[in-house]
């Protein structure tokens, strides 16, 4: 589980944690039956007794990355490209093959992915190290923004374009932090629609993987809805997630339990 306690930052909270999170797991779940109250009693005595599913061997461990940075320097953009849709940057490349050398002795049964390019190449580096295909996931898709700041007529210059997308992220977060809810920004995704898409996606890979571990590669709005969600927070958007950051949550049906937090001990720039 968590080895020391949280340090408190400047950035969002994070956890130092064990690779094996389920190392020391030793009792099993009880099977759930809606057959008798004597059953019923029983699952809910279990709950009761262990409420942050410690000991529980049916409870699906999903690790939760954000994708490496996207934004591109100069020589990197594609012009007429589509910016909502960026690659990595070279310093995003580093990010996923740092990611992948701190992952990649876990054992992980199965990779899932945002289908958009820079969760895809974060994804990339680990699932070669672990011989996996990622399963990509629409439903793991950021939640689509209307339109905060108009990217200019760059021409020839392409670091004005560069410059105007670092602008618009900044505005992102900007907003999001001060109101805590996408709503606020005219023409976007509706809040309560984005997070029941994406609570629904997490909660069907972990119904499919009940007792074992996962990772799904996925955007900073996604990773703070279904944090948000299992801490019962009605903010969009509590912490700024850090690129290849690392949240593991653990889910049995309903229940859910916050483990890691924005853990990004790998990104050397921050430590």
């Amino acid at each position: 589980m968590i080895s020391r306690w949280p340090r408190c930052g400047r950035m969002a909270a994070r956890f130092t944690w064990s690779m094996d999170l389920t190392r020391s797991i030793n009792a099993r779940w009880p099977g759930r039956s809606s057959a008798s109250w004597r059953n019923n009693n029983q699952d809910t005595q279990t709950l009761m007794e262990d409420p942050f599913l410690i000991r529980c061997k049916d409870a699906t461990e999903l690790f939760i990355v954000r994708h490496g940075d996207a934004l591109p320097d100069a020589d990197e953009i594609i012009p007429g490209g589509v910016y909502d849709d960026l690659p990595l940057s070279r310093l995003g490349r580093e990010q996923a093959q740092t990611l992948a050398e701190r992952l990649g002795s876990v054992h992980f049964a199965a990779i899932y992915s945002s289908p958009l390019r820079r969760c895809q190449e974060t994804a990339a580096p680990l699932a070669q190290r672990l011989e996996l295909t990622p399963i990509l996931v629409p439903a793991l898709k950021e939640i689509k923004l209307g339109n905060i700041r108009p990217l200019p007529d760059h021409g020839e210059d392409l670091s004005i374009l560069t410059e105007a997308l670092k602008e618009r992220q900044i505005d992102i977060v900007r907003i999001a932090g001060e109101t805590g809810h996408w709503d606020t920004i005219p023409d976007s995704e509706p809040s309560k629609e984005f997070r029941r898409r994406v609570v629904d996606a997490f909660d069907e890979i972990a119904s499919k993987h009940r007792g074992e571990r996962v990772i799904a590669f996925a955007h900073g709005g996604v990773v703070n809805a279904y944090a948000a969600e299992t801490l019962g927070l009605e903010r969009d958007f509590f912490f700024p997630a850090g690129n290849t950051s690392i949240t593991v949550i653990k889910v049995l049906d309903k229940q859910r339990v916050l483990y890691v937090l924005n853990d990004i001990a790998h990104i050397k720039r921050h430590v």
